[in-house]
């Protein structure tokens, strides 16, 4: 098993990480750390998988799973939990509560503010970042902008996601300035920067600092990617805010 740990400007006490695709107990299409139950896996192998990650962290407390749908719910984590169904983000404030968003090509993103007070993880598709996930996960952190600090982790790249001039329309539409992001790939398909549409995305938000990891999903096969070999399993990205006390 090995965690690819966030390079961002984080405080000590933030802990971030993605997981890659080894070190797990799945067969082959989800091979072998699939952390995702939705995608055909068996039951009792993802959550054999879950508890690997939780126990080689050291964490008593379940990271908080959310039900994605590519939208733009983002739901508060307290001590007494919260409904994941519907969800594409979560924020929390508890110490020792880590959140994970799960992916296999789309965005990965998670915040925190520069006094590791809140934390936030984010998941965004070409439909969720077009619709406002990042935008409303910025207002459910609950910080002035200019004191967030965010990551992207592993997510497909540049050079890797083809789409559909359906896609390149809708951002066109929403803004003319994401035409920077696309560039053409053959009669009637672009190439479409999804990272570099969050990373201006985010910063045109008042946001402190963003920083994008440098993963490329599809073209690294340490990665699960649904582009490249769907039906396939999914990686985790975690945060959490350390437990005061604990070093």
């Amino acid at each position: 098993m090995k965690f690819l740990g966030a390079s961002w400007e984080a405080p000590p006490s933030v802990k971030a990480f993605s997981t890659t695709r080894t070190g797990g107990t799945s067969e082959p299409p989800y091979a072998s750390l699939n952390l995702g139950i939705h995608v055909g896996d068996q039951v009792d192998r993802v959550l054999a998988n879950r508890a690997l990650v939780r126990d080689a962290l050291g964490w008593a407390a379940e990271p908080f799973w959310l039900d994605q749908v590519h939208g733009t719910r983002v739901v508060r984590v307290d001590a007494s939990g919260a409904d994941p169904r519907g969800a594409d983000g979560a924020v929390t404030e508890v110490p020792g509560q880590p959140l994970v968003v799960l992916t296999a090509d789309c965005l990965p993103v998670v915040a925190c503010d520069r006094g590791a007070t809140v934390v936030g993880a984010f998941h965004a598709g070409w439909r969720g970042l077009l619709a406002g996930i990042l935008r409303e996960g910025v207002a459910a952190l609950g910080r002035p902008a200019p004191d967030l600090l965010f990551w992207i982790g592993p997510a497909i790249g540049p050079r890797s996601y083809q789409v559909g001039p359906e896609v390149r329309e809708a951002y066109l539409a929403a803004d003319p300035a994401y035409a920077g992001d696309f560039s053409p790939d053959g009669v009637g398909h672009w190439k479409f920067d999804l990272p570099g549409a969050a990373l201006r995305q985010v910063r045109a938000l008042g946001v402190g600092s963003v920083v994008q990891s440098r993963w490329d999903t599809f073209a690294d096969p340490n990665f699960f990617s649904f582009r490249r070999e769907g039906p396939c399993g999914r990686l985790g990205t975690f945060i959490a805010l350390e437990k005061r006390g604990i070093s």
